[in-house]
């Protein structure tokens, strides 16, 4: 164990700034060791001091500020294992499912797909949309926070784009 600097923050006027500078590097570490990860310690850290920066006038006042802080990154610490645990358990159970999440496409679909995606990215979209997942124009509209009438020229554009790509390619074989 390493001796405390003994640094009382509960002073009038103590600096939020001057309690970061002093603190951020352990409250780091103990994140690190928690996480297992210095990308997330950092997050972390930052989060807590995030936090404490928002209650300063309160946090100030207590007789161990750094302990706070700690306590918060600790118990960031729990939750993001907890969501990474629970992350992990569902692509496990995901990875087990004996069927495939995308249909297998033929020749011609991939050949199709492989077109929709050449098209400009809203055409793309609504194209998508509304023939991959049979959506209306009202919902395509919704989806794309865009104007019913604004989906239908896309569609429209996307259509002709479509035909002469694929005629073209026809043509060529």
């Amino acid at each position: 164990m390493r001796e405390r600097r003994g640094a009382t923050w509960h002073a009038p006027g103590a600096r939020f700034d001057d309690f970061y500078a002093s603190e951020y590097r352990d409250v780091v570490g103990l994140a690190y060791v928690l996480s297992g990860s210095w990308w997330v310690a950092e997050d972390l850290a930052q989060e807590a001091f995030l936090a404490a920066h928002r209650n300063w006038d309160r946090i100030a006042a207590y007789e161990q500020p750094e302990a706070w802080v700690r306590r918060v990154a600790a118990n960031l610490a729990v939750s993001a294992f907890r969501r990474r645990a629970a992350e992990a358990k569902a692509l496990a159970r995901v990875a087990l499912r004996q069927e495939p999440m995308v249909t297998e496409l033929s020749e011609d679909d991939a050949e199709f797909w492989r077109a929709v995606r050449s098209l400009p990215r809203r055409q793309a979209q609504a194209v998508s949309l509304y023939y991959l997942e049979d959506r209306s124009i009202a919902e395509v509209a919704e989806i794309l926070d865009m104007a019913q009438g604004t989906v239908k020229k896309h569609l429209h554009d996307g259509r002709r784009s479509l035909a002469r790509r694929l005629k073209s390619e026809d043509d060529a074989t």
